[in-house]
């Protein structure tokens, strides 16, 4: 399966913070990450945020309050979280998420740089309301995918 490598780590347990707005997943080399919802919404491997080539990304904006109201397994191999904007459609990969663990500080620089550039914020404007987290999570076996504190 494209985006899956032999060499990335399984998870060994994934937890939704609602309250803190983080993605809690500890992975069997022993590593553990705290992914904020925000750097997930934003960097989300959809079609809809990735575009279809290089340069084709789309800068997602006004997301700092976004929630993942439910989450639910694919397969063996990934997660695909549904967020209060409407968002549903990233697959997430134990790969992408592994990246996205190792690599979260410059990809916040990097998505701040981004912001900052097209004069854009991490706030939602007035007139965009973020819905309340109030899905159930999908269970994702032993691992724990789906719990909420």
């Amino acid at each position: 399966m494209a985006g899956l490598s032999p060499d990335t780590p399984h998870p060994t347990g994934i937890t939704v913070h609602t309250q803190s707005r983080q993605l809690e997943i500890g992975f069997a080399d022993g590593k553990t990450f705290l992914l904020p919802f925000e750097l997930l919404r934003v960097y989300s491997p959809s079609a809809e945020v990735k575009g279809h080539g290089e340069g084709q990304e789309v800068l997602q904006t006004g997301k700092r309050l976004v929630d993942i109201v439910d989450l639910t397994p694919v397969g063996h191999y990934a997660i695909q979280p549904r967020f209060s904007d409407g968002h549903d459609s990233g697959i997430y990969s134990w790969d992408y998420l592994y990246k996205l663990g190792n690599e979260q500080q410059s990809l916040w620089q990097a998505y701040e740089q981004r912001l900052e550039q097209a004069g854009a914020s991490r706030d939602p404007l007035p007139h965009e309301q973020v819905v309340a987290s109030s899905g159930q999570g999908g269970g994702c076996g032993s691992g724990g995918c789906g719990s909420k504190h």
